[in-house]
């Protein structure tokens, strides 16, 4: 028995040794495990994640260009945003952190760096890889890469959006991004974005005095616009991922916001006012500007405005002759007024002559003209035809509707208004769907017609929501979702912008907010924020001329008359064109006013939904834009109602 004891002891004796010997070899294990996940700077391949926090470093190839130095300038400032703290930018391998962020173009990264692909312009990629530059430990890097300059800005920025949630319009929307002490990527992130559906697209920045107002430039620096804003515009454009801009609407070559475009890596371009960049507004007072009498005159103008621009900028230039002031030049010219043969001859000399002048400067210069107004008629009459190397770029008249009337071919592109002033459409507030703004740009992209698109967002700010719509369409062409792709847009939009909670009601008041408004006569065309103020001036000041009620004599607002009565369907001085007028919107601003109530109801039932930091942007974003076009409608309805009782002689009734 103690025999048998002994044996059933040291039996168990060597089970509990062996159990032992494996909870150290486990434990070893473990142990290895975590040194190594230690090592690696809390990074850990097999759980799929590597975590940056506030030790991060960008890595900057030497060299590098100053707009991509100005870009990762950016990216410090948005992690600095969302942790609290700047990461360190340095320049050699030897002084990047366990993890760090390398950003360059595809031919200066090193060898064992380059991403496969990459071979299309502004093409870009964004993933993980390990490097040896430490000998005491490896070093994972998140590489933004670009095919070329432009791609990498955008590799920048597009990681930005992604990983660090910084919204590209952020500057216009107020939104800050949330704080974190950690960011996770995936350990096997790779992702590749191909070449930009369109080729050059970017902003003419129009009609601006909300922002000229607002932020005015400094005496010394005649911007019009301060030239820290113009650094956030082209930095907006810039995550949007667009490529040049428009930087104005009366501007000099030689103006400073044009030299900053550069800096940022931004193409420049004209508008169709100013072609070549001669700024037609501030023509010298004495001197003729008609091309059919004073070519010479005109001619040294092209040829002074292309040597004033600074000297390496990257320009597209606009060809095409208009008037001072963005008027049609037949209305400066009795010899081609009436004659659009002869006017489209002239146009198609000055061209020619336009292309002559910058190529013998710049032969490798690449040409736009934008048909503006009379520009499409003339195309579409055959009186003026364009060169083969001049891109064909069609416009809308500013509601989002492209002129072309189905004529667009491959190769040509579009200038596209979401804003503009011209006493009729919107400036103050969002006017065209983004429904139609697909169904538009898909015309385009179907055709080919993808060379260019300039987007005309006049102050910006009022129409944040529009502008990223088109300039996503400009980069990646139009999302899937087919006829549902704008609700989904005006979902994202809301849950970006005012939380998840909010979405779907705010979603409902962005669809209800673009059916409220009347329509002219021409079904395309809404009611803007201008034109409610336009139109009750207009009939006011002609029922003060056109009516003895209030003992006004005609002759003391006599000034009023061509302004008044050049918007009459026959130019009437009667009481016809009023009394129609009276009828026509106490019908159309009496049936859309309950849709603008339903929508400010609408919206204020959404509002206890938007997070309190969100509700600025929600009361200015939204609110205040439902809020200028009903009260506007209500004001216009009134008005008319008024004028009618007045002119029945119900006279106290209209007093009321």
């Amino acid at each position: 028995m103690r025999r048998e004891t002994v044996r059933r002891r040291r039996h168990i004796f060597q089970t509990l040794m062996r159990g032992l010997a494996c909870v150290v070899l486990v434990a070893g294990c473990a142990a290895l495990a975590l040194a190594e996940a230690r090592s690696h700077h809390m990074t850990n391949p097999q759980e799929g994640r590597i975590v940056l926090n506030s030790t991060v470093t960008i890595l900057e190839i030497p060299g590098a260009p100053v707009p991509i130095q100005k870009a990762a300038s950016d990216l410090a400032s948005d992690f600095e945003k969302v942790m609290g703290t700047k990461p360190r930018i340095v320049h050699y391998e030897e002084d990047a952190g366990p993890v760090t962020i390398l950003i360059g173009e595809k031919s200066a990264l090193p060898d064992s760096m380059k991403p496969s692909g990459l071979s299309q312009a502004e093409s870009f990629s964004i993933s993980v890889r390990r490097a040896n530059w430490n000998a005491q430990r490896p070093t994972h890097v998140v590489l933004l890469a670009g095919a070329d300059m432009r791609g990498t800005i955008y590799a920048i920025y597009q990681f930005s959006q992604e990983f660090l949630g910084v919204d590209p319009m952020y500057y216009w929307t107020d939104h800050q991004p949330r704080r974190r002490a950690q960011i996770v990527l995936p350990a096997l992130l790779d992702k590749t974005f191909p070449a930009p559906v369109f080729k050059y697209r970017g902003f003419f920045i129009n009609d601006e005095d909300l922002l000229t107002g607002w932020a005015p430039g400094e005496k010394q620096d005649h911007t019009g616009i301060s030239l820290k804003v113009w650094n956030k515009i082209y930095e907006t454009i810039l995550r949007l991922k667009g490529n040049m801009v428009a930087p104005g609407t009366w501007i000099f070559p030689d103006d400073p916001q044009i030299k900053l475009a550069g800096e940022r890596g931004l193409i420049i371009t004209q508008h169709h006012a100013i072609p070549l960049g001669v700024n037609v507004a501030r023509w010298p007072k004495g001197v003729p500007y008609n091309f059919t009498t004073h070519p010479e005159i005109l001619k040294r103008a092209w040829r002074d405005a292309v040597r004033e621009y600074p000297p390496g900028q990257e320009i597209l230039w606009t060809v095409g002759l208009r008037g001072l002031s963005d008027a049609s030049y037949a209305s400066l010219d009795p010899s081609v007024r009436g004659n659009d043969k002869a006017l489209g001859h002239l146009i198609s000399k000055a061209i020619a002559d336009q292309i002559e002048i910058v190529r013998s400067v710049h032969p490798d210069a690449q040409f736009v003209t934008n048909l503006w107004q009379e520009g499409a008629r003339l195309v579409q009459q055959g009186d003026l035809i364009i060169p083969p190397e001049v891109t064909t770029v069609w416009a809308d008249a500013g509601y989002g509707h492209l002129q072309d009337k189905g004529d667009v071919t491959a190769g040509q592109g579009a200038y596209y208004h979401v804003a503009m002033t011209n006493g009729r459409a919107n400036q103050l507030s969002e006017m065209v769907p983004v429904e139609r703004i697909y169904s538009e740009l898909g015309r385009y992209i179907k055709a080919g017609a993808t060379q260019y698109l300039l987007l005309n967002t006049s102050d910006i700010r009022p129409v944040t929501m529009t502008t990223e719509a088109v300039m996503d369409v400009a980069w990646a062409g139009l999302p899937p979702g087919g006829g549902k792709a704008s609700s989904d847009f005006y979902r994202r939009w809301s849950s970006e912008e005012f939380g998840w909670k909010a979405a779907p009601k705010v979603t409902e008041v962005y669809q209800k907010y673009f059916n409220a408004p009347a329509h002219l006569s021409d079904p395309d065309r809404e009611y803007g924020d201008q034109f409610y103020h336009t139109e009750a001036r207009q009939m006011m000041l002609a029922d003060m001329i056109d009516s003895s009620l209030y003992g006004i004599p005609s002759q003391t607002v006599k000034w009023a008359q061509p302004r008044i009565f050049r918007f009459g369907p026959g130019g009437e001085t009667g009481k016809w064109w009023l009394q129609d007028a009276v009828r026509q919107e106490i019908q159309k601003c009496g049936d859309a006013q309950p849709r603008w109530d339903t929508v400010w109801k609408d919206a204020l039932a959404a509002e206890p939904l938007v997070p309190p930091e969100r509700l600025p942007f929600y009361h200015g974003g939204v609110l205040a834009m439902i809020a200028i076009n009903r009260e506007s409608n209500r004001m216009l309805l009134e008005v008319s109602k008024t004028i009618q009782e007045a002119q029945a002689g119900d006279v106290g009734e209209a007093r009321q």
